[in-house]
C-alpha cells in the first residue's frame, strides 16, 4: 500500500465512524443484524433473500449460497473497521467453515493425483498441486466452499455436515447440488446420494441402474476469491486498529482457502491448457501446463461412499471476466497474515495477477464495457474452433462463446463487480495498466448511467456483445434501478476517485449512493417492489437427464416426465405469500413482491462505508 493511502487510512480509522457515510453504514448494517428482518437463519447462516418466494440463481429465497457467505465476511470485515469490533469478521468466517466448507469427503485419502479423473474418451493429467497441499495442511480434503445450500432443509436430504441423507428430520443447512436444464426445468438434488431418495440408485440417472453412492461439490470460485479479499482488507484495517491479533486465526484459515482456490486455475481433466483440441489428442499435463491460471468458473470434487473407493477432482476450462479478482491475488502475494504454506502458492498467484490484468485488456472493448470470456474446451468437448477464433487466441484459449457460460450472462452487476476490484487494486498499487482499465470502463459507465430531477437512477441491466476481440463492441440493452449493481458501480467510482483525483467520478458516486438512501429505503434496508413476470414457469416441465426416470423426494413429491417445477414442491404452497403467485397462475396480475438480497444490502453497506473512509464524510 502506498504511503499516501497508508495516511489516508490511518487519519479516517482513528476514531469511531468518521462521517456521514459511516453513520449510514451503521443504520443500514442494524437493519441487516436485526433478527426480524430475517437475513439470517437461526444457525447465523445468511439466506439468499429475507423473502421466501425469490427464484433466480437460488431455488428459492431461503436457500443461500457461497456468494452470501463471501459478502458476509465483507461486510463484517468493514464493519471491524469502522468500529473496531472484528469478532463479527470471525463469526462470519466460523459460518463458511461450518457450513460450506463439506467435512463429508470420504475416500479423499485415496484420491491419486496421477489419475485426477477416471473418464473414458478423454485423456487427463496430473494434479500438480495435491502433494503439496496435504503436505501443507496435513489433509487430502479440499478446503473450498460448495456453493449451494438448503438452509432449512426444506427439500429434507438431511446432508447436514459430515452426514449423508438423514432427512427431512435432520436439524440444520443441507448441502445440495442443481439440477440440470435451466432454472426452471431443474431440480434440486443431493450432494451426498446414498439411494435414500429418488430412484433405485437415487439420482444418480444411471441407465444400467447401477449407480455408485457418492457425494459430489461444486465451487463457484468468484465468491471464495472474494472471501480472501475481504480477509485481505480485514489484515490491513485490524493492523491500523491495533487489534491484528484477534483475527489471526481467521486469517490464517483465508490464506488456506487462498491455497486450495488455485484449483480454478486448471483445466477440469488437468489437460494441457492452450491449442486443446480433441478429448483424446489434446495430452493431459504432467505439470503446471494445465493451467490457465485464471479464476475459472468452478472447481469440482468429490468421491465415492464406499467401495471400491475413490475420489476426484478438477478446475474449469471456461474464464470470464466477472470473476477475476486481483486484490485476492495481490492480498494472497503480499500480506504475510494470509499468506498460504503450499511453497509454490504465491509464485502461482503472481502468475495468475498477471495473467488477469491481460485478460481485463483483453476482453476490454475500446467503450471500455468488457465481454464474456475465454476457454480450454471448444463446444466443452476440445473441438476445433474456426480460423478466426484460433488467429485471436488469449494464450491459447478460445475467445468463449458457448451458451450457458459468459455470453450467457449479460448482467451489467458483473461489470460493476469486477471493476470494483481493478480499481481497489489500482487504489492500492497505482498500477498502471489497472488505472487504464479502470479509466476506460468509469468512462463508459458514467455515460450510460442517468439521474432523474429528483436524483433518483437508472443505469444499466443487460448487455449484448457482438465481434471477437479486439474488435467486439458492447451495447445496453435494458437499464433499470438494481440496488446491487448501484452499489458495485459507487464502489469502483469510489475507488478510483480517491486514486485518480477524478471529481466526476467522485459525485457520481455520492450521487448513487444518494439515490439509493433517498427514493429506495425499506425497514429491512433498501429494496423495491419487483415484477416476476417469469412466474407463470412455475408450471414449466422439468428436464429428467434420463429418458423414463422417475424417483421420490424425501417429502413424497414425485418427479418423473410429468412433473412441473412446482409439482415437485409442494412446500411453495404452504407458504403464506402463496396466495400472490397463485393468483397470478390463475389469470390474475402479474406476481410483485419487495425482494432484499442479502448480498445486495451487505454490497450497499459496503459502499457507504467505503465512501466513507475514503472521503471523510
Amino acid at each position: 500500500m502506498g504511503t499516501t493511502k497508508f495516511v489516508i487510512f490511518t487519519l479516517l480509522l482513528s476514531g469511531s465512524l468518521a462521517g456521514k457515510y459511516g453513520d449510514l453504514f451503521l443504520e443500514q448494517y442494524n437493519k441487516i443484524a436485526n433478527a426480524s428482518n430475517k437475513y439470517f437463519s437461526k444457525e447465523g447462516v445468511p439466506y439468499h433473500t429475507s423473502e421466501t418466494l425469490v427464484i433466480e440463481s437460488t431455488d428459492y429465497g431461503h436457500e443461500t449460497d457461497s456468494e452470501a457467505f463471501s459478502y458476509n465476511v465483507y461486510l463484517q470485515a468493514v464493519y471491524g473497521a469502522l468500529t473496531g469490533d472484528f469478532q463479527p469478521f470471525n463469526k462470519a468466517w466460523d459460518m463458511i467453515e461450518q457450513h460450506m466448507i463439506p467435512k463429508l469427503q470420504i475416500n479423499a485419502e485415496r484420491y491419486n493425483p496421477s489419475n485426477p479423473r477416471n473418464v473414458s474418451g478423454i485423456t487427463v493429467g496430473v494434479d500438480p498441486i495435491f502433494n503439496e497441499l496435504k503436505d501443507a495442511y496435513n489433509t487430502s480434503d479440499v478446503y473450498i466452499m460448495h456453493w449451494l445450500s438448503d438452509v432449512d432443509n426444506i427439500y429434507g436430504f438431511g446432508n447436514i455436515q459430515g452426514e449423508c441423507e438423514l432427512g427431512p428430520n435432520a436439524n440444520g443447512p443441507s448441502f445440495v447440488n442443481l439440477g440440470q436444464g435451466s432454472l426452471w426445468q431443474g431440480f434440486n438434488t443431493p450432494t451426498c446420494d446414498n439411494f435414500t431418495y429418488g430412484a433405485s440408485d437415487g439420482f444418480q440417472f444411471s441407465a444400467t441402474g447401477q449407480g455408485i453412492p457418492s457425494y459430489s461439490y461444486g465451487a463457484g470460485p468468484d465468491a471464495d476469491a472474494r472471501a480472501v479479499q475481504a480477509a485481505f482488507w480485514a489484515s490491513q484495517w485490524a493492523q491500523e486498529r491495533g487489534n491484528l491479533s484477534e483475527i489471526m486465526p481467521t486469517l490464517s484459515r483465508a490464506a488456506k482457502l487462498g491455497d486450495f482456490l488455485r484449483y480454478t486455475f486448471f483445466d477440469p481433466y488437468f489437460k494441457q491448457a492452450g491449442n486443446c483440441i480433441g478429448k483424446e489428442e489434446c495430452p493431459g499435463s504432467q505439470n503446471k501446463s494445465s493451467a490457465h491460471y485464471l479464476i475459472s468458473w468452478g472447481i469440482s470434487w468429490g468421491g465415492s461412499l464406499s467401495e471400491p473407493g475413490y475420489s476426484w477432482r478438477g478446475g474449469h476450462s471456461v474464464s470470464y471476466y466477472g470473476y477475476q479478482n486481483l486484490v485476492a491475488a495481490h492480498g494472497l502475494i503480499n500480506d504475510l497474515n494470509i499468506k498460504p504454506k503450499a511453497p509454490t502458492a504465491i509464485d502461482d498467484w503472481k502468475i495468475s495477477l498477471d495473467r488477469q490484468l491481460e485478460l481485463y485488456e483483453y476482453l476490454q472493448t475500446s467503450q471500455g464495457a468488457f465481454v464474456a470470456g475465454v476457454t480450454n474446451s471448444w463446444n466443452k468437448s476440445y473441438g476445433n474452433p474456426p480460423q478466426e477464433y484460433k488467429d485471436g487466441a488469449f494464450h491459447g484459449l478460445w475467445f468463449e462463446h458457448q451458451p450457458g457460460f459468459a455470453d450467457a450472462n449479460p448482467w451489467f452487476g458483473f461489470q460493476a463487480w469486477t471493476t470494483d476490484r481493478v480499481a481497489q487494486y489500482y487504489y492500492l498499487t497505482n498500477n498502471t495498466r489497472a488505472k487504464a482499465i479502470t479509466s476506460k470502463w468509469v468512462d463508459w459507465a458514467m455515460s450510460v448511467i442517468t439521474f432523474d430531477e429528483n436524483g433518483d437512477y437508472t443505469l444499466p441491466f443487460n448487455i449484448k456483445w457482438e465481434g471477437l476481440p479486439p474488435n467486439a463492441t458492447v451495447s445496453v440493452t435494458s437499464y433499470a434501478q438494481s440496488i446491487g449493481s448501484a452499489s458495485a458501480t459507487a464502489r469502483t467510482l469510489s475507488y478510483y476517485a480517491a486514486a485518480s483525483g477524478d471529481s466526476k467520478a467522485k459525485e457520481v458516486a455520492k450521487k448513487l449512493l444518494d439515490g439509493i438512501w433517498n427514493h429506495h429505503r425499506t425497514e429491512k434496508g433498501v429494496g423495491f417492489e419487483e415484477t416476476f413476470s417469469q412466474y407463470t414457469n412455475f408450471n414449466q416441465k422439468l428436464y429428467i437427464p434420463l429418458a423414463g426416470w422417475s424417483g421420490i423426494y424425501p417429502n413424497g413429491d414425485v418427479i418423473n416426465e410429468n412433473s412441473t417445477f412446482l409439482s415437485v414442491r409442494s412446500w411453495f404452497k404452504k407458504d403464506p405469500d402463496w396466495p400472490i403467485i397463485q393468483n397470478y397462475l390463475d389469470g390474475g396480475a402479474v406476481t410483485k413482491i419487495s425482494v432484499h438480497r442479502f448480498w445486495e444490502q451487505a454490497d450497499f453497506a459496503i459502499a457507504l462505508a467505503t465512501y466513507d473512509m475514503l472521503f471523510n464524510e
